[in-house]
């Protein structure tokens, strides 16, 4: 694998040109971990380190690095047509991809709008249910609601129907007509819970609250994460999903997934709609669509609400609402290409069936230093620990820090340390990556 000479040889007198997102700028230009190459569950750092990626990159590279199918059928499209407008124009590849998944998602949810990441998603999601009742002339339907700790992306929607503090403190503006569930993190009677947690469906029931509180003919609609990834990986309480699901059903409002980061295979389904038994009205998908090759998300959903569009005259647009580089022909490509590796390979069955093990692995962890809590589902897992007095945080960045140090990439937010490795990891990687956090965390202290 070569690596350009501007890449292998940047030092810190290049870094200050980039506003690094979500990063802790002043101490990373101190000491860049720069990654300059990629191949299966590796990362390879400038210096010619192997980093086992215990996080698949951002929870985007679930069939591994490397595959040399994706760039293939990139370079290709590349080669034949590189940018295709989707305003009244279109491409053939962008119809395969929208039934592709269509065929994939829940039945019913057969609709497909292309968008490039998992914030323009959860906007459109919540564009869309606001035009779907105006359409049915239920104009009043505005109000959203979200959860506590829950992740929908940066827009300004997503931050709003959003619950992470750090997220939302810094702006000060958000959307009126916002409410939030609350979140289901309860270490008190889930703590080291084994995939669901067995108490917490009746959390659910704060919704009915705040349908009497503002009236439920005002709710557009609920967006929850089937799993919380970035707060920490909070699996929802058994029951938890399908409650939720009953009463958006008894007031009309639409149930809307953020399936960002569970989507396509991560808890060893197409997607955790799937896999709990729960089918929402509308989900949003990005990361695993195209295996982090190229940038590209979507919002699924069911015809009807599609069809309550097509009303007006055939000339008319029918949704005043599009991104420049929606259904990218390279995305597209990337997103096939990506398909045909996870049917062709098992990939999500391959998931199920290492989530045992993974879960084992994680959960030997229960002793070590400062752990408070161990909690997975499918191939997403979390590492809880106690916050130092007066510097909530510090603990799981040092341990991150000590980690990488030693070989491993994972993710830290605040003092969770998450982990969703790619699909084709093996059980022998999953050890090497509980052995470095755990001696990560003994070291760290």
């Amino acid at each position: 694998m070569t690596t350009p000479a501007s890449l292998a040889h940047a030092d810190t007198n290049d870094l200050e040109a980039f506003f690094m997102p979500f990063t802790s700028q002043r101490q990373f230009k101190k000491a860049p971990r720069l990654l300059t190459g990629a191949e299966g569950v590796h990362y390879i750092t400038r210096d010619g380190r192997r980093i086992l990626d215990g996080s698949a990159g951002l929870w985007c590279v679930n069939a591994g690095h490397g595959r040399k199918e994706i760039a293939e059928a990139i370079k290709a499209q590349a080669d034949q047509m590189d940018y295709a407008p989707s305003f009244q124009m279109g491409h053939p590849g962008a119809f395969e991809l929208a039934s592709r998944i269509g065929n994939l998602a829940p039945e019913g949810l057969d609709t497909v709008f292309f968008a490039n990441s998992g914030s323009e998603a959860v906007d459109t999601a919540l564009k869309i249910a606001l035009a779907y009742h105006r359409a049915r002339g239920q104009a009043e339907r505005t109000r959203f609601v979200g959860r506590e700790r829950g992740y929908h992306g940066i827009g300004f929607g997503g931050m709003s129907v959003g619950g992470i503090k750090a997220n939302r403190k810094m702006f000060g503006l958000m959307l009126p007509g916002v409410d939030h569930l609350p979140h289901t993190s309860d270490l008190s009677r889930n703590a080291f819970s084994r995939g669901l947690p067995e108490h917490g469906a009746e959390l659910a029931d704060a919704l009915e609250r705040i349908c009497e509180l503002h009236d439920p003919s005002t709710i557009a609609g609920v967006i929850v994460e089937p799993v919380a990834g970035s707060t920490g990986v909070l699996p929802p309480p058994k029951g938890y999903l399908k409650r939720l699901r009953e009463i958006c059903d008894k007031h009309g409002i639409l149930l809307i997934f953020d399936e960002v980061i569970t989507g396509f295979g991560r808890v060893g389904a197409a997607f955790a709609s799937e896999a709990f038994g729960v089918t929402p009205d509308m989900m949003t998908i990005a990361k695993g669509l195209t295996n982090g090759a190229a940038p590209s998300s979507a919002v699924v959903m069911g015809r009807a609400i599609y069809d309550s569009f097509m009303t007006g005259p055939e000339w008319a647009i029918e949704l005043a609402h599009g991104y420049t580089y929606s259904a990218h022909p390279l995305a597209v490509a990337a997103g096939l290409a990506t398909l045909d590796i996870y049917r062709d390979e098992g990939l999500f069955q391959r998931s199920a069936n290492l989530a045992p093990k993974f879960e084992n692995l994680l959960h030997s962890m229960a002793d070590a230093p400062n752990v408070i809590d161990v909690r997975n589902i499918g191939l997403m897992g979390a590492v809880e620990l106690s916050s130092r007095p007066g510097e909530p945080g510090k603990r799981g960045f040092d341990v991150f820090l000590e980690c990488f140090a030693q070989g491993l990439y994972l993710r830290a937010t605040g003092d969770v340390l998450a982990m969703s490795p790619p699909l084709i990891v093996t059980e022998d990687e999953l050890e090497q990556m509980i052995s470095i956090l755990k001696s990560a965390i003994e070291k760290v202290g």
